[in-house]
């Protein structure tokens, strides 16, 4: 179980070491405070992942602690606690945001359920606020004016309305979760927009990550916890790389596509649910089909309507667009001036191939902006685009000595761009680990990337 920062906010210090007990027998770090006023002051200075809060509290009471932090936007997961005569008090502090309320007296169990609850909750908001900030406001951050462009602006709007699944389709890089978030976000629904990687949940954890399950479905199912299928309830549940996903859970998914339903791990009891399904992948459907990797029922089940989303190399009059904009992008983020291209490196640019696609671009003009001092922006683009090697070794002057091996070795490592970003990459991020202690969701917001995009990085720099 992850460990999370809990704040328990009580005028009574028993009832402050009963909870910090139990969230401690939990497995998580417990903060405390005596009222609202310095529950504010701990909040002020440290990360908390839920709030459990009393609401009869001298000074600043529970709903007002609570009405302050959404006034301030910073109102985390908050369960209060209540005793039986209040239960229309803690109704009303679930009106102002709280998620979930306990009556006091109250057995672990209950704690437990509640809290894993929150906490779900809290980090399937989490993961949206990363996209939200990653992604902008969904169709602000396209980029393009191109006519495949055009078209598939058109497609999303025309589309986004109805509640059919979709299925989008394009090479990796290509921005598929894009499309998929700028469709949800022209739907009008009301729910989260969560999104789940197929392929990179190992196949023993998917079936829960997607459905939930109750306490001791499983072998370590200490707990109840929702799934991404509940958590997107009135919202859009994004599936990226669908024919990584088992054939078994391909016919549960099914079933639900069809009945609106679902049940968790370990339950028979029936949640309806209120769903709008987008399920992408970049290979061509029809051979996964003949390759057994996509159940062909399920295929004209998801493809209500398919969109395609174009290549880069089809986009060549949006290249320069697309390269000023991730370095403007890049340059923020680092504080760093905006580095010029020059009509060589443009040009370079509109010719190459980009088979990683506007991910490709990205990445790379992320490394323009973080060796721009270095190196200058045309030198680096030709040379990460293969157009220009590295000078040869220069030659000893008559009668003297060969240069050694070791400065041979020193003049290429120098020159190794990639080598250097990967490894201060690698530095970066182990630190932030280390700072996090582990804690992934942590580790993403000091390194001020999103979470996707961390996990993407420790599988590419083989840190997993």
């Amino acid at each position: 179980m992850a460990r999370y920062n809990v704040l328990v906010v009580d005028d009574e210090v028993k009832m402050q070491r009963v909870l910090e007990i139990m969230l401690g027998e939990l497995g998580h770090d417990v903060l405390r405070a005596s009222d609202g006023a310095e529950a504010l002051d701990v909040l002020g200075r440290e990360a908390v992942d839920l709030v459990i809060t009393d609401l009869r509290m001298p000074r600043l009471d529970g709903l007002g602690l609570i009405r302050e932090l959404d006034a301030r936007h910073a109102l985390p997961p908050t369960i209060v606690v209540t005793a039986h005569g209040t239960v229309e008090s803690a109704v009303e502090a679930m009106k102002l945001g709280a998620l979930d309320y306990i009556l006091r007296p109250f057995e672990i169990e209950t704690v437990e359920l509640a809290v894993t609850r929150a906490l779900d909750i809290g980090r399937v908001q989490r993961e949206n606020r990363f996209l939200r900030d990653e992604l902008a406001d969904g169709w602000e951050e396209f980029v393009g004016q191109s006519a495949p462009m055009q078209t598939l602006y058109q497609v999303i709007a025309s589309v986004a309305p109805s509640t059919l699944p979709l299925l989008v389709v394009g090479e990796t890089g290509t921005g598929k979760e894009l499309v998929a978030h700028a469709v949800h976000k022209a739907s009008g629904r009301t729910g989260l927009f969560v999104a789940i990687n197929c392929a990179a949940i190992p196949e023993s954890i998917l079936e829960s990550e997607l459905f939930g399950h109750v306490r001791g479905a499983f072998t370590g199912a200490s707990g109840e916890r929702i799934g991404k299928f509940e958590a997107s309830d009135r919202g859009t549940l994004f599936l990226d790389e669908i024919t990584e996903m088992p054939a078994v859970l391909q016919a549960r998914l099914l079933r639900v596509l069809q009945e609106c339903y679902i049940e968790r791990v370990g339950s028979n009891r029936r949640i309806d649910l209120d769903l709008r399904i987008i399920a992408a992948t970049n290979r061509d459907p029809r051979e996964a089909i003949a390759a057994g990797q996509l159940r062909e029922d399920l295929y004209y089940r998801l493809e209500g309507v398919r969109i395609d989303v174009p290549p880069l190399r089809q986009r060549g009059e949006d290249i320069g667009l697309l390269a000023r904009h991730f370095l403007a992008r890049h340059a923020q983020r680092l504080a760093r001036p905006v580095p010029a291209l020059t009509s060589a490196a443009l040009t370079a640019l509109a010719r190459h191939a980009w088979p990683g696609n506007v991910r490709e671009l990205d990445n790379l003009m992320g490394r323009v902006v973080l060796l721009a001092a270095v190196t200058p922006a045309e030198d680096l683009v030709l040379r990460e685009l293969g157009l220009v090697t590295a000078p040869a070794a220069t030659p000893p002057p008559p009668g003297g000595a060969a240069p050694t091996a070791a400065a041979i070795a020193g003049d290429d490592e120098s020159l190794s761009l990639q080598a250097h970003t990967d490894a201060l990459e690698r530095r970066m991020i182990e630190t932030a680990l280390a700072r996090a202690e582990d804690n992934k969701a942590r580790a993403a917001r000091l390194l001020d990337i999103s979470e996707r995009t961390l996990w993407y990085k420790l599988k590419k720099l083989g840190l997993r």
